[in-house]
């Protein structure tokens, strides 16, 4: 067991130590500084324990009090909204309406193309190659502003820093015109919280 954040809580999470959604929902604990206690479970692996709370029995499942979620999206937004400091979303509505457009984007365009994806149709080569070249495509958009379509650290870039972490280990290398991609990458990398949200497992990835 591990834990991360300091703020009190009562929060305990079923992380699997490789998967990118558990990593997810451990860097916006991480963010928001919240306490909690990390349950590791092996990669790929179903958690006996677990059926009480989550029919599947996988990760990532959180419990607070007594409430349990699973879906990564679910506890995410269930975070922000519970412990609103500092927020990932943006206030106002139409601001709010772009970035879950955007993470809806990064969710269906991207994060289908890693070669671990579930229900993957294509080699993991091929599937490498074309998140290598979406990502590239998109090098303006990372270069525009500090954070990903925005000034302000935000839900997209707790989702994007998951996903760029573990290129290497896809055995992406990004090329020369895709420059702000990984200049973005290191910035997200080089935050405290990102780092304390790293397993083990992860930490080998690169």
């Amino acid at each position: 067991m591990t834990a991360i954040g300091n703020r009190r809580s009562t929060v305990v999470m079923y992380s699997d130590v490789s998967d990118i959604d558990s990593h997810r929902v451990r860097l916006v604990l991480a963010d928001k500084d919240i306490s909690a206690e990390i349950i590791p479970i092996p990669a790929g692996e179903a958690y006996q324990d677990l059926l009480q709370y989550n029919p599947q029995g996988t990760a990532p499942t959180l419990i607070d009090r007594e409430l349990a979620l699973y879906n990564a999206r679910v506890i995410i937004d269930y975070l922000d909204e519970r412990y609103p400091h500092p927020p990932l979303m943006p206030v106002d509505p139409v601001s709010r309406a772009r970035t879950r457009l955007a993470l809806y984007r990064i969710e269906s365009d991207w994060y289908p193309l890693r070669p671990d994806a579930q229900h993957q149709a294509l080699s993991a080569s091929d599937a490498a190659q074309q998140l290598c070249e979406s990502l590239t495509a998109a090098s303006d958009v990372f270069a525009a502003l500090p954070y990903f379509f925005g000034e302000e650290y935000s839900i997209l870039d707790a989702t994007l820093a998951p996903l760029l972490w573990r290129l290497q280990a896809y055995g992406i290398v990004l090329p020369k015109a895709a420059a702000p991609v990984s200049q973005y990458a290191k910035r997200m990398f080089a935050r405290p919280s990102f780092q304390a949200s790293l397993s083990d497992a992860e930490r080998e990835m690169a």
